[in-house]
């Protein structure tokens, strides 16, 4: 096994080291929630403290002089750094890290070792997996339960552990070496071969692992376990927050708690009954509103039975309301000879739209509403209904209605 300058030393936030090679190459990622293919270089240095993704931790971000490092993997014993300038082989460069994102990983990984070893020795659960999230991670225990009361008396235990400030060591050692029958093997790549190294929090565990660790779980800060929820088949995932994104988290909170207090008008020990109250008042609002809209309804209905002549198309929109009104509409009209277009919601949000009447003429306007709504939908019978993304669009349906109509 390579040790990386990154693992020799997690603190190191500036380094030298001359490049090795640079190659053209492509690199997949995601962007905004599209999958997209980059075109740049893969850089491999004589050593890097930009770690390479692996043992469940994300990979390092930062600089090669002034050109961004926008990935490290690691390719057997070397580190392969995506950038998307090319660098001269030979030439020496300036290593810089992203030490927020490295802290980060730094807490939840050591974090993520506390909280295990503490889990195993104290209820005798494996972990089996764990998972570094970019807000929350989670540890996934070879158990089908874990009790709020086990939860808190992890937290308390954990945290004890923070606040005695005990040491974390990285120790190599050969792959012969007897220590590491007593060692966890989690954490280290399939494909590892050669030298081992060993992280050893100071009275808890020795563990087997290629991450950047703290020095010391004072470094840590705290850690809050967030609650558990059903992993894989006789799994449970427990998902934490270590040091920095704890503060984040309250921050959060804090906001939240003064935006309630400002809306609500009281402080922070009643907002859950005011809301309660209120969301009870809403429902019940609304519960009246949508039987006033369907009585509504067919008093509509009744308007449009009593027009002379009988039209061949109408129309009607409510923002307001529910397919309730629809359904109620269509009902009381009980007409397939006129043809029937109900939209409801709001021009700026989703809604929804149905066209009723004649079967051939629902097969012929059907899909054309699909192509102006924007809309989702399937025809049946005498039937076609469709959820709207561009409500906007009502008035050319309409019209083209209206004039195929016309020239029928």
């Amino acid at each position: 096994m390579v040790v990386f300058a990154c693992q020799n030393d997690s603190f190191l936030k500036e380094f030298s080291s001359k490049v090795i090679s640079c190659d053209a190459a492509d690199f997949k990622t995601v962007v905004n929630g599209k999958k997209e293919t980059l075109k740049g270089y893969d850089v491999i240095l004589e050593d890097t403290i930009l770690f390479p993704e692996g043992g469940g931790q994300p990979c390092d971000f930062g600089f090669l002089d002034d050109i961004p490092v926008l990935n490290v993997r690691r390719n057997g014993s070397e580190a392969v750094h995506f950038v998307e300038k090319p660098i001269e082989p030979g030439q020496a460069v300036k290593q810089t890290i992203n030490w927020d994102r490295r802290l980060d990983h730094m807490q939840q990984h050591s974090g993520q070792h506390l909280i295990t070893a503490i889990a195993d020795t104290e209820f005798g659960y494996a972990t089996t997996s764990w998972w570094l999230g970019e807000e929350i991670s989670h540890i996934e225990f070879d158990t089908q339960e874990i009790t709020e009361e086990q939860i808190n008396k992890l937290e308390y235990l954990v945290n004890e552990k923070i606040r005695q400030s005990l040491p974390v060591d990285v120790t190599v050692y050969e792959e012969n070496d007897p220590f590491l029958s007593e060692t966890r093997t989690r954490g280290l790549p399939k494909d590892h071969v050669g030298s081992v190294r060993i992280v050893t929090i100071h009275g808890i565990e020795s563990n087997m692992c290629c991450g950047t660790h703290v020095s010391n779980l004072s470094q840590l800060q705290a850690i809050k376990l967030m609650g558990a929820e059903k992993g894989k088949k006789g799994k449970v995932n427990l998902m934490f927050l270590v040091g920095g994104r704890v503060l984040k988290r309250l921050s959060t909170m804090f906001e939240r708690e003064q935006a309630l207090t400002g809306i609500l008008n009281n402080g922070p020990d009643v907002h859950v009954s005011l809301v309660d109250k209120l969301m009870k008042s809403v429902k019940l609002s609304n519960k009246y509103l949508q039987t006033v809209l369907r009585d509504m309804a067919v008093l509509e209905a009744n308007i449009l039975k009593s027009k002379e002549p009988k039209p061949k198309f109408y129309t009607l929109h409510r923002k307001e309301a529910e397919m309730d009104f629809i359904n109620a509409f269509i009902k009381a009209v009980s007409d397939t000879s006129i043809l029937l277009f109900i939209t409801i919601g709001d021009e700026k949000e989703v809604g929804y739209a149905v066209l009723h009447g004649e079967e051939k003429l629902i097969a012929e306007f059907g899909p054309k509403i699909t192509e102006l709504l924007s809309a989702k939908g399937n025809g049946k019978g005498n039937k076609y209904q469709a959820r709207v993304a561009n409500m906007s669009n009502r008035s050319k349906v309409i019209s083209l209605i209206e004039k195929s109509l016309d020239s029928a």
